[in-house]
């Protein structure tokens, strides 16, 4: 069953070849994002630090396929770079360092600072939150509303928390005033 979700993984990593064959082709990325690659390539280098032995024994699978992803996907952003406009060549290069540079002190903390199951914890969560960054990264076209939007939706939670039994009162106050004031 392991090699068979591999397999599936594999698969995935191999998804977007028909999109990288249309970039070759049309010798541009038009309006498609790097994002969701420089992303997923965070969280195949993540997890496959996770799957070595002196990191999380009896998980080399979870290496290999994760290798094999970070190594398909680095070719998908060097695609990218290749043919993307200087103004996204520039945000997806920033990106990519961003990228390496929280990979890079991973391995240096989980390498110096930790040992045994402190290592596998934190190399463990480190790949589990950029996973779900990863599998969030396609939404970043609509991150300025539907950040404003959620971030706007728990302000007003938290506003309702705080008034608690004075909230009819303040909004019957806010009516009364009117969209001009």
């Amino acid at each position: 069953m392991v090699t068979e979700g591999n397999g599936f993984a594999l698969f995935l990593f191999l998804a977007p070849l028909i999109t990288f064959k249309r970039i070759v082709t049309k010798r541009s990325t038009e309006q498609f994002s790097g994002i969701p690659y420089v992303m997923t390539l965070l969280n195949c280098l993540l997890s496959a630090w996770y799957g070595l032995p002196f990191v999380s024994p009896n998980n080399l699978l979870v290496s290999t396929i994760n290798g094999t992803g970070a190594a398909i996907e680095s070719i998908y952003v060097m695609i990218f770079l290749i043919f993307a406009p200087k103004k996204e060549k520039g945000k997806i290069l920033a990106l990519l360092t961003v990228v390496l540079s929280i990979f890079a002190t991973v391995v240096f903390v989980s390498l110096f600072a930790l040992h045994g199951n402190g290592r596998k914890l934190f190399c463990g969560i480190a790949a589990t939150v950029f996973s779900i960054i990863m599998y969030g990264s396609p939404l970043t076209i609509i991150i300025p509303n539907g950040f404003g939007s959620g971030l706007g939706a728990v302000q007003l939670i938290l506003y309702a928390i705080r008034a608690g039994p004075m909230l009819p009162r303040a909004l019957s106050e806010i009516l009364k005033m009117g969209p001009n004031q």
